[in-house]
């Protein structure tokens, strides 16, 4: 499975969420509000997620296997500390970097 697009949006004041990603896998599926999340030991990644009626949250999509998790976080995170990020209120429809990398 490739990486075939990714678009960062900054965002500003909101505690420790430094950005929103939207993936694209293969051309044809997409994976909207990943979070970019500065944490004690770092950045991290933290994947889409709902409230549940218990008031705990789960994750809507996310990775199945540690490696894939690993490779998929460092792509987003080099990208973001490369710069490829969208200003927040940038258009949504232009993107920030495009993979051809395997995952």
């Amino acid at each position: 499975m490739q990486v075939t697009e990714l678009r960062i949006r900054k965002v500003e004041g909101e505690g420790k969420l430094r950005a929103y990603v939207t993936v694209t896998f293969d051309n044809c599926f997409v994976v909207h509000n990943v979070k970019i999340i500065e944490g004690k030991n770092g950045l991290f990644i933290a994947m889409p997620s709902r409230k549940t009626a218990s008031g705990e949250y789960k994750d809507v999509t996310h990775p199945i296997s540690p490696e894939f998790r690993t490779d998929l976080q460092n792509k987003i995170l080099d990208e973001y500390k490369a710069g490829h990020v969208e200003e927040a209120g940038a258009a949504d429809d232009a993107p920030v970097s495009q993979e051809n990398g395997n995952m």
